[in-house]
């Protein structure tokens, strides 16, 4: 069979007020916000290469990592976050809490591609493999792939390590540890409790298409949705001391865009385009990733056991078919049903923004509002 054309799932219905068509601006604090991660980058560098200059090279792959690529999306909501609680400008305290959350989702997606096996990243191989690579031409002694993973595990360990450091420096600039500690500590446990959660539901051996898809749905809200986009918000209102109707209103939202940015992927992992992605075709079904649309096609085949065994069969094999797998799922409707919830997550998040205070005002400040609502659907029409 060959491979059809990647699919390009239509956007969501845009909220009253937002273009379909244009992806919001990067905002003036995000470009900012890139200055300070280069600075503390620098610095937290020359700490460590105080201890042997032989680390430079492989830090150097963390330093480029961080500043190269990346959609900005955490730092972005958490900006987000403390306008809508009230907070002016954004001081460097506040960027250096962004740029913790930059190093935290650099730790997440290093030990990701270890734990997937990946071979690319943003269009490029993935730090494993790359050092693995210069690990085997440069002569060096031992086995290459062993060397590799082990230096991407500790350049993991190292970004998570630093982004405490600066999440503790800009929450104490700003007189906040108090208040945001628990947050913080709440989405760095739940990401690395969505990862481990991943990692046991895909070596499940339960066949029921409901409870694959009940378990993937809590691997997106907890995996996803927490630290993408409802921890971020939460963590902004917190440093601008928001008011409890703020805080929910945030939280409402970010769990709902989260999830529908997890679907978002989840299509994109399969039909989305290489060239754009970054990564290979179809390869959440090589990892045999149980995702939603996953478990959704599943269900469809359910008449048609030959059609399931052959799915089943091809999820999680290096070797599958992809193009006939994904021709397959698309045959179910099962990207439909998930263009449908995407399009209702984002209309339901929304909407959470119109919460008031107990004096009638707005929970979530205008300016805020219509930022994340533009947000809402940028993060859930791209295609990468």
């Amino acid at each position: 069979m060959q491979q059809s054309p990647p699919l390009h799932p239509s956007a969501p219905a845009a909220p009253s007020g937002t273009s379909e068509t244009s992806r919001p601006p990067v905002s003036s604090t995000v470009t900012t916000l890139n200055a300070v991660i280069v600075d503390e980058m620098a610095a937290r560098r020359t700490e460590v290469l105080a201890v042997d200059a032989r680390l430079a090279g492989l830090l150097d792959r963390l330093v480029e990592f961080v500043l190269d690529g990346g959609k900005r999306l955490r730092p972005e909501f958490l900006f987000c976050g403390w306008r809508a609680a009230g907070g002016q400008d954004s001081p460097v305290p506040v960027l250096q809490v962004g740029a913790a959350l930059e190093l935290l989702q650099a730790c997440a997606l290093l030990h990701d591609d270890i734990m997937d096996r990946s071979d690319t990243r943003r269009g490029r191989p993935t730090i494993q493999r790359a050092v693995a690579k210069e690990h085997a031409d440069t002569g060096l002694a031992g086995e290459s792939e062993h060397f590799g993973l082990s230096a991407a595990l500790l350049l993991g360990d190292m970004a998570l390590a630093w982004s405490d450091d600066l999440y503790l420096e800009g929450a104490a600039g700003l007189d906040r540890v108090g208040q945001t500690a628990t947050v913080w500590r709440a989405m760095r446990t739940e990401v690395l409790a969505g990862q481990m959660l991943d990692l046991r539901v895909t070596a499940d051996p339960t066949v029921d298409p409901v409870a694959q898809a009940d378990d993937a749905m809590a691997v997106n809200r907890w995996k996803t949705a927490a630290y993408t986009v409802e921890r971020p918000l939460h963590l902004g209102a917190a440093l601008a001391g928001g008011s409890e109707a703020c805080v929910q209103a945030l939280r409402a939202y970010g769990a709902d865009i989260g999830v529908a940015f997890q679907l978002r992927d989840d299509l994109l992992g399969v039909f989305g385009d290489p060239a754009v992605t970054g990564k290979p075709a179809g390869d959440d079904l090589t990892e045999g990733k149980r995702t939603l649309l996953v478990a959704a096609a599943r269900a469809a085949l359910s008449p048609t056991p030959d059609l399931l065994a052959e799915l089943d069969a091809g999820l999680g094999s290096p070797t599958a078919d992809v193009a006939r797998l994904a021709g397959i799922i698309a045959d179910t409707g099962a990207p439909a049903h998930l263009e449908e919830q995407i399009s209702a997550l984002v209309a339901s998040g929304v909407a959470a923004l119109d919460a008031t205070e107990p004096d009638g005002s707005p929970a979530v400040s205008p300016a805020a509002r219509q930022r994340l609502t533009d947000l809402a659907v940028a993060a859930t029409a791209r295609v990468r």
